[in-house]
């Protein structure tokens, strides 16, 4: 038994296994388009069709992972409540086992000898396809494809322990010891993330008979291992949730909490020898060399099924007790909308007294994000710069929800100046996470600053100063203005705005001349320049909110006081649905869709 032989082929078909399922999701997902989001966005409050949609939609995909990761993004986004994401994590952990059933078809169809036509014929789709559903359906081929012949290699890498009893001894003692084989699936499938790559490898010792000849106990052996698979997998949605809000969090702690629930409930069967004799009798098949494969997926959706089936009922339960593994920490609540009681609608005073509190707290959140940006700009700080991040994710909440909250209030039977003022309220919210967005223009610049090493002349980074308290003054004034209904505070920040625009014009002016006497670095001053224009913009929306709280926006696009109408398309103000968040030009947006640093909106 060469192990170099042993390790190479392990290590390159488990590569070529998850290229090839990446490949092929890519392609799944590329062909049904946007909808399969659109779809898992409109669930219904009924967790049965739930779990059908997450089942259907990870069978498409072939991968629990892309959705739970989806779901968290939607909860994250408010589009989905913690408890309708339970439903569809349910149904994923059910459609993700499609795929042992496609590795198990090796054994009993022989689909590997259709392996390389399928990559001849995927790929002639994918690169010659003239329209873009063929090269979709080229790219899923090609997937196939690949991903059979890395298993094929993994069979040919394995077949040398089926010859060793030092490596059947080994695995059939770590299978007798079902906890310590739990706990050996998780790791591998939380290096690898991919619970469908570890269960085909499972599978593929199995029938090269890695876990021993006598298939009952090869059986009983992987049982186990299939077990800690479904505990492995949820570190994806764990990870991707990091960089989310609290509901985001709590969506991927549900689909842990649920896949060790249902492994605890498991466990004690497996002990008892009870579980690998169900799935025997389940089984249309002998249990056989040829037949392993399909044994192992057979226990890997009946648990699964079983699982989901005994779930449904508690997922409010589920849902509880996410909460309080998850409670909201109170630097979190500061970062939340809390006053929204939807129960105030039927009185909607009270009502859009607490939707103003809460655009105050945004607009804080707001103004702590560009400070901590413009602080890590000027001042080289990267711990500054990794806190701008959250603050802004924040704003977004804050828009979703109190957006969300005032297109509720605008269904009630509301006074004349109720009415009238909902519509400003949306533009002040759209203008403040406006302002969340340029503070993430600025941290980006300031990131690449700090990483490439640049550095201002003094007499820029005396401009920048100058600009930034400018900027601050004025943000204190709007806040001021939006807390206390504040007039005057107001008029203050129109002021402030112009000076930000005279500001502007000189320092571009001033950084042309440093330019044309060579005491400007180049790079540097691009920075600078964007530096200038995102505070500039800021300026703008800080002005749109400063004139809602005047109460004499200038809806119709003619010029404000102080300078040119920041936003011309704006509705009247007695109009009930706010304007379209506003478009940046293509070439100055992201992948995400956020405006570059320094773009122009």
């Amino acid at each position: 038994m060469d192990v170099t032989d042993i390790l190479f082929g392990t290590v390159g078909g488990l590569g070529l296994f998850l290229f090839g399922m990446r490949f092929l999701s890519e392609g799944l997902k590329r062909a049904a388009g946007d909808s399969l989001r659109a779809l898992l966005a409109k669930i219904t409050k009924w967790s049965v069709l739930a779990l059908l949609v997450g089942a259907g939609v990870t069978c498409l995909i072939q991968s629990s992972s892309a959705t739970t990761v989806m779901l968290v993004g939607l909860v994250n986004a408010g589009l989905l409540t913690v408890k309708q994401a339970i439903g569809v994590v349910l149904g994923a952990n059910i459609g993700t086992t499609f795929t042992a059933w496609l590795v198990a078809g090796m054994s009993v169809f022989k689909v590997t000898r259709y392996a390389l036509p399928a990559i001849g014929v995927g790929f002639a789709l994918n690169v010659l396809g003239r329209r873009r559903h063929t090269r979709h359906v080229g790219q899923i081929l090609l997937g196939f494809g690949i991903l059979f012949v890395g298993i094929s290699f993994m069979q040919d890498a394995f077949a040398p322990l089926h010859g060793s009893p030092h490596v059947v001894n080994l695995l059939t003692a770590i299978g007798d010891r079902p906890i310590l084989a739990v706990a050996a699936g998780a790791a591998f499938t939380m290096v690898v993330q991919s619970s469908s790559a570890s269960i085909a490898m499972i599978q593929t010792l199995a029938f090269t008979g890695a876990f021993g000849a006598d298939w009952h106990t090869a059986l009983r052996v992987a049982i186990p291992f299939v077990l800690g698979d479904n505990i492995g997998t949820t570190i994806t949605a764990q990870l991707a949730a990091l960089q989310t809000n609290l509901a985001g969090r709590r969506a991927a702690m549900a689909h842990t909490l649920f896949n060790v629930i249902g492994v605890l409930l498991v466990l004690p069967l497996v002990y008892a020898g009870l579980y690998p004799r169900m799935v025997e009798w389940i089984s249309p098949f002998r249990l056989s060399r040829e037949t392993i494969m399909v044994h192992v997926a057979i226990s890997h959706s009946l648990f699964n099924v079983v699982a989901a089936l005994a779930m449904l009922p508690a997922t409010g339960l589920l849902e509880r007790a996410v909460m309080k593994l998850l409670p909201p920490r109170r630097r979190l609540m500061e970062l939340e909308p809390v006053t929204l009681e939807r129960h105030l609608l039927e009185t909607p005073p009270l009502a859009i007294d607490q939707a103003r509190r809460e655009i105050t707290r945004m607009a804080r959140t707001a103004k702590d994000a560009l400070d901590l940006a413009v602080s890590a700009l000027c001042e080289d700080d990267l711990g500054c710069l990794a806190r701008v991040g959250p603050k802004e994710a924040a704003t977004d909440d804050f828009q979703t929800q109190i957006t969300r909250y005032l297109v509720e209030l605008s269904q009630q039977n509301l006074e004349p100046h109720v009415a009238n003022e909902l519509p400003v309220l949306l533009h002040t919210v759209n203008d403040i996470e406006r302002v969340g967005d340029h503070a993430i223009n600025i941290a980006e610049i300031a990131q690449r600053k700090i990483e490439e090493r640049h550095a201002f002349s003094p007499e820029a980074e005396h401009e920048l100063a100058r600009m930034r308290i400018e900027v601050s003054h004025m943000f204190d004034n709007v806040l001021l203005a939006i807390d206390r209904n504040d007039q005057a505070a107001a008029e203050k920040a129109l002021q402030h705005e112009e000076a930000i625009n005279a500001m502007q014009m000189e320092f571009r002016h001033s950084h042309v001349e440093r330019f044309r006497a060579g005491t400007c670095e180049p790079l540097a001053g691009l920075i600078y320049i964007d530096f200038v224009n995102n505070m500039e913009k800021i300026g703008d929306h800080l002005t749109n909110v400063a004139q809602g709280v005047l109460g004499n926006m200038q809806w119709d696009g003619a010029d404000r006081p102080g300078g040119t109408s920041a936003r011309a398309d704006k509705p009247g103000a007695g109009d009930a649905a706010p304007a379209p968040p506003e478009e940046p030009h293509p070439a100055a947006a992201d992948a995400q869709g956020r405006p570059r640093e320094g773009a122009e909106d």
